[in-house]
C-alpha cells in the first residue's frame, strides 16, 4: 500500500481533530459571553484582543501589509494601527451573539440608539427599487452590521460570505447567519450561480470584494498591485442593475454608522457592455477610500499582496500574448 495515502488520511485525522478542539474552545468562549451583559462583554473581549491579538503568528502578516500599503508610516504608527485592528476584530467577535440586541435604531432619534445612519436616501432607494440590485462592502467596522441593518429595515439581502475554514465553526456561523442575518451564501463552488438566481428573481444581493482572487483581475489596491474577484462586474453586465457602496463604521462608546452610499457610475465599452475590468477596479478604489480613511477598522490579516504570485501571474500574462 502506497504510503502517500496513509499520510494524507493521518494529516486530515489530525486537522479535524484540531479544529474540533478549537471549536470547543469557542462554543466555550460565547456560552461565557453570554453570562454578561453585552456592553460588559465586548468591552473585555476587546481589552484582551488588543494584547492576545499581538502574539498571533498572523499578526506579523498583517503588519508586513501595513507596511506595504503605508510606507509613510512609523513603526510606532503601525503597532498602534494593529493593536486598533485586533481591538475593532475582538469586539467584532463579542458582538457577534449580540447582533439582534445591538442593533436599536431609532429612526425618530437616532442619537438615542447604538446605530445611526448615513445616506438615508440611498437606503430609501435601495428599498423601494423594484428589480435586482447590487450591494457591496469591505471586512470594514463590524461588516456583520450591515445584513442585520438591512433585514431590520425591510431590505432583504442575500449576502455572499466566506465561512471559515474551521468546518465545525462554519457550521455554527452558517446557522446563526440564517437565523439572524436572512439569506446567506457560502463563498464556494455554485455561490455565483445562487447569486444569479436572486438577482434572476428581482432580488438583492451583498457581497464582500476586499480579498485576493486567484483567478482575479489586475487592479491597485492601497499603492500595491494585485488581484480582485470580477464576480460583482460579471453579474452587473448581465442585469444591468444598480450597485450600491455600503459600510459599516465604527464609532466611540459602542456605536455604528451605517454607510449606504449612491449607487455608482458604471463604466461600459464602447459596445455598450459593462466594462467588468474598469468597474472591478473603480469598486476597488472605493474600498480603498474606505481603508486609507480607517485603516485600524479592516481586517489585515488577508494575503492581499501575494508578490511570488504575481510574479508567476505576469509571466502567464506574457505567454498568453506570445
Amino acid at each position: 500500500m502506497s504510503v502517500e495515502p496513509i499520510l494524507r488520511k493521518t494529516y486530515v485525522l489530525f486537522r479535524d481533530g484540531r479544529d474540533w478542539i478549537i471549536a470547543q474552545f469557542f462554543f466555550a468562549f460565547l456560552k461565557f459571553l453570554n453570562l454578561f451583559s453585552s456592553d460588559v462583554a465586548i468591552n473585555t473581549t476587546e481589552k484582551y484582543a488588543r494584547s492576545l491579538g499581538m502574539l498571533y503568528p498572523r499578526t506579523k502578516m498583517a503588519r508586513e501589509n501595513l507596511k506595504l500599503a503605508f510606507p509613510e508610516k512609523s513603526d510606532d504608527e503601525i503597532e498602534t494601527i494593529l493593536r486598533d485592528m485586533w481591538g475593532n476584530l475582538g469586539r467584532t467577535a463579542a458582538e457577534y451573539i449580540y447582533l439582534d440586541k445591538i442593533f436599536n435604531f431609532d429612526i425618530e432619534n437616532p442619537e438615542n440608539g447604538r446605530v445611526e445612519i448615513a445616506g438615508g436616501e440611498n437606503f430609501e432607494k435601495l428599498r423601494n427599487l423594484k428589480g435586482p440590485a447590487i450591494c457591496f462592502t469591505g471586512h470594514t467596522g463590524n461588516w456583520e452590521i450591515l445584513p442585520v441593518g438591512a433585514a431590520a429595515e425591510g431590505v432583504e439581502i442575500t449576502a455572499l460570505f466566506r465561512p471559515p475554514n474551521n468546518k465545525y465553526i462554519a457550521r455554527h456561523v452558517l446557522a446563526a447567519r440564517t437565523t439572524s442575518m436572512g439569506h446567506t451564501v457560502p463563498s464556494k463552488a455554485g455561490a455565483s450561480w445562487a447569486l444569479a438566481n436572486v438577482l434572476d428573481e428581482g432580488g438583492k444581493v451583498g457581497i464582500l470584494v476586499d480579498q485576493f482572487f486567484h483567478r482575479g483581475i489586475l487592479v491597485d489596491f492601497l499603492g500595491r498591485e494585485t488581484l480582485a474577484n470580477p464576480l460583482l462586474a460579471k453579474l452587473t453586465r448581465h442585469y444591468d442593475c444598480p450597485v450600491f457602496p455600503a459600510r459599516t463604521i465604527r464609532l466611540p462608546n459602542g456605536r455604528f454608522r451605517l454607510e449606504i452610499e449612491a449607487p455608482i457610475e458604471i463604466p461600459y465599452t464602447d459596445k455598450g457592455i459593462v466594462d467588468v475590468n474598469a468597474l472591478t477596479a473603480k469598486v476597488t478604489n472605493i474600498v480603498d477610500g474606505w481603508v486609507r480613511e480607517y485603516p485600524e477598522q479592516w481586517l489585515w490579516l488577508h494575503r492581499r499582496w501575494r508578490p511570488a504570485y504575481m510574479k508567476e501571474w505576469h509571466e502567464a500574462q506574457q505567454k498568453k500574448r506570445r
